[in-house]
């Protein structure tokens, strides 16, 4: 009889803090990387960056590129490319602006700053953004023609059509309640900046204990109770930190004077008032939520993903793949018209050269935010995440005084970094 020996179990080596905290850590290294990013700007303009009313610029800056970022996170991971959106921007505000200074006040009688002018305007533009992506979409889905050559096409013409329908001149003033889209001149004010952030921050944590509890039930294993709390008190400092910064940023004391003037009252002497949250990132912030829950929640998501990762198997699952990418488009033409809105209202008028290089902004965004080339991922809060770092890298360069080819350099550089970063970062996981 041979004598056996049971040999002991080895015990599971401990689990780091970032493992036990659930974090995903290419989006922690992007993280770290704008942190760096800001500090080092706020070191080299002597404080200026990192000031409330810096930050609501950047903020109120990085909302346009952001939201179409959204979208060209789904038409990447689809396998598509989209180099129309800039283009496609310019001519949904042409539309918008001349809607609302030439077509509804000769036509319908109603001039700038009627109650309705503003609704039919932003439908409009909607209504024209979301026609020209969905054509855009068929071209590629029904007709087989590349995207990347539909979509070089689109970005010719459609920035030419902006230029027929506005005779390549500027168009304002534009109706002041489309002016509350853009940036300082449509805010909550502090009081009701303060009520959404609770209200968000309430949100949010009832979603992670509801994730929670939905583990739990399923049999899931859950993080330990000390991780869903440092998770929260993160979530928690984050939401209402950036409300207090933006509360921070003080109306002028000669605009506020104006701003009572107008209402016929008189401004006390030493008030101060805080511009509180824009409603463009308000806007940014709904779009991102609808974005997240129509890719994780929806069948419509699902099918994105699926498509992405593998075309030919999708196709013979039964999805409809040319129906799904002149949705994708057409969605992508809707946010193009959304950031349309933000834009022209934020610099209160249609320009000629609104969303020149946005494409490439875009584009960048969305890589920088880890969305893969090669299709089948991607997620919505790293492309607005690169939008953010983006465009702190090219406010940053413009306060520090570079020049701007060399800060075109330095997008370049960045950009194609960022996606070898990717691309290594991918092959290690799949190596494991």
């Amino acid at each position: 009889m041979t004598e056996t020996t049971s040999q002991p179990i080895p015990a599971q080596s401990k689990r780091g803090l970032f493992q036990q905290l659930e974090l995903d850590m290419r989006l922690l290294g992007m993280i770290g990387a704008f942190v760096i990013l800001c500090i080092g700007f706020n070191i080299l303009t002597d404080g200026r960056f990192l000031t409330p009313r810096n930050i609501f610029n950047l903020t109120i800056q990085t909302v346009s590129v952001a939201i179409m970022a959204t979208g060209m996170v789904f038409v990447i991971v689809t396998r598509n490319i989209d180099l129309s959106v800039g283009a496609l921007l310019a001519t949904c505000s042409a539309v918008m602006a001349v809607v609302q200074t030439e077509i509804l006040p000769d036509m319908l009688g109603m001039g700038l700053n009627h109650p309705l002018t503003w609704i039919l305007t932003i439908i409009v533009g909607l209504v024209v953004g979301t026609a020209i992506g969905a054509f855009q979409g068929w071209m590629v889905g029904f007709l087989t023609i590349p995207a990347f050559i539909v979509t070089l096409g689109g970005f010719l013409v459609w920035r030419n059509v902006a230029w027929y329908l506005t005779d390549g001149q500027t168009i304002g003033p534009l109706d002041a309640n489309f002016l509350v889209f853009g940036g300082t001149s449509g805010t909550l004010g502090t009081t009701l900046s303060w009520a959404v952030g609770i209200v968000a921050t309430v949100l949010a944590l009832a979603a992670l204990w509801n994730s929670r509890r939905a583990k739990q039930g399923h049999g899931f294993p859950v993080k330990p109770a000390w991780a869903e709390a440092v998770m929260a008190m993160i979530i928690a400092g984050s939401i209402l930190g950036f409300v207090a910064i933006l509360n921070a940023y003080q109306i002028p004391a000669r605009r506020l004077k104006r701003m009572l003037e107008a209402q016929g009252e008189t401004m006390p002497e030493g008030l101060v008032v805080g511009y509180g949250l824009p409603v463009s990132v308000l806007i940014l912030i709904a779009t991102a939520v609808v974005m997240t829950i129509v890719a994780r929640r929806t069948r419509f998501g699902r099918y994105i993903f699926a498509t992405g990762g593998n075309p030919d198997a999708a196709e013979l699952s039964g999805i409809n793949t040319r129906m799904l990418t002149v949705k994708i488009f057409a969605l992508m033409g809707f946010l193009c018209a959304l950031s349309a809105v933000v834009a022209s209202a934020r610099l209160a008028n249609h320009s000629n050269d609104i969303g020149t290089l946005d494409e490439l902004r875009v584009i960048a965004a969305a890589v920088i935010g880890g969305t893969a080339l090669a299709g089948g991922f991607g997620t919505i809060y790293g492309a607005i995440l690169g939008a953010l770092i983006m465009q702190s890298l090219q406010s940053g360069m413009a306060m520090v005084g570079v020049d701007a080819p060399f800060q075109n350099i330095v997008v370049g550089t960045v950009l194609v970094a960022a996606v070898w970063i990717d691309i290594v970062y991918r092959k290690r996981l799949g190596a494991r």
